[in-house]
């Protein structure tokens, strides 16, 4: 079964190819990319839920619905990593000076209407309901009949039967054509008839409530509690990515099964990298194996001025530490299937140092033109 690895985590390709439906993206490669991520990141903070010996209980949101284990398990390692000093009075005072717009009421209006919709979708159907609703403009503007009246008898909108009275509105809660002609009236104005798709509006604004500015007391909660919440994402991304670096130091810190589980009982690929064993029997091994490569590694251990097996641990410390989750993909797919896998690696990661790579060469010749 073939694996990648992505922030020192290695995840089998089936794994990775079930999570890339839940992260659209611009490119195939950018999907698998944040599948990936995602995976590893999900797995080292459980991982770390563990080792800290975490069992919380499942918990509920404000619709009701239960965390799974492993949710609860991540909110608790951050609950219990991840802290956040509550922003001082002063700091709060600096985000209301500076943004006061944020913190004012939005403008309100009391308003009534009479709504007359067209009887068909067809020009004539349409022409004939904004003629009625022009009926109805020019009836109040001759006080033949007042607003309330008019809206009982013959508005096709519910709020007729209360004489056409829409109550408090503010912002967003009319559709944009309405809404702009009933902000530019004053109060007591009639609108002339006003088009949308539920028809034909005659409008009367009532009264006009302005904006005002909130005390400072009133809104203090609430500028805390933004604070505090941009503080925790902001510590919480560090805290991930302090936890991603310290597996990719590792080169392969956990490796992940079929089912997304922690494989158990086993050497991670780093801890073997790490240990004295491997690079102490690899003179012996190379010498029978490749000898090509032996009589490199000799020379460039001579050269260096080091024992040999001193020379392949530094050559493995320097991979550990410099390289990225392809050049350790790379390295797994080579060791997979080897008798043993750390002598595997440190030969793999030999030949890349000391055997110069072999130019490549396009079969396709570029025509001069």
């Amino acid at each position: 079964m073939r694996t990648l690895v992505f922030d020192g985590v290695e995840i089998p390709e089936a794994l990775l190819a079930q999570e890339v439906q839940n992260h659209p993206g611009a490119s195939a490669a950018e999907a698998r990319s944040a599948a990936g991520h995602a995976l590893a990141i999900r797995a080292l903070l459980l991982q770390r839920a563990r080792d800290l010996g975490l069992s919380p209980m499942p918990e509920r949101d404000e619709q009701g619905r239960e965390e799974t284990p492993e949710e609860a398990l991540v909110r608790a390692v951050l609950d219990q990593e991840v802290e956040v000093r509550s922003p001082t009075d002063a700091e709060c005072r600096r985000v209301y000076a500076a943004e006061p717009a944020r913190f004012r009421t939005p403008p309100l209006w009391e308003a009534s209407h009479i709504l007359v919709e067209a009887k068909g979708a067809d020009p004539a159907a349409i022409e004939a309901a904004h003629a009625a609703a022009a009926g109805l403009v020019a009836a109040l503007q001759t006080r033949s009949a007042t607003f309330p009246e008019l809206a009982r008898d013959v508005s096709d909108c519910p709020s007729g039967s209360v004489g056409g009275l829409l109550g408090q509105l503010q912002p967003g809660d009319l559709v944009p054509e309405v809404e702009d002609v009933l902000e530019a009236l004053q109060p007591g104005e009639v609108s002339a008839p006003v088009l949308s798709r539920f028809g034909w509006h005659v409008l009367r604004l009532d009264r006009r409530i302005e904006p005002r500015q909130l005390p400072f007391e009133l809104v203090e909660e609430r500028i805390r509690l933004h604070l505090e919440s941009r503080a925790w994402a902001a510590a919480a991304t560090r805290y991930v990515a302090e936890l991603t670096a310290a597996a990719r130091a590792r080169g392969v810190a956990l490796t992940l099964t079929s089912d997304g589980a922690v494989r158990e009982g086993c050497a991670t690929l780093g801890d073997l990298l790490g240990e004295h064993g491997p690079a102490e029997r690899l003179e012996a091994w190379l010498t029978a194996a490749d000898p090509d490569l032996a009589r490199r590694l000799a020379e460039a251990a001579a050269a260096a001025g080091e024992a040999v097996a001193d020379f392949a641990q530094a050559a493995m410390a320097d991979f550990v530490a410099e390289a990225n989750d392809e050049r350790w993909t790379n390295l797994i797919s080579a060791a997979r299937d080897a008798e043993d896998p750390a002598l595997a690696c440190l030969t793999n990661v030999l030949r890349s140092k000391l055997v110069p790579a072999k130019p490549a060469y396009t079969i396709i010749r570029r025509v001069a033109s």
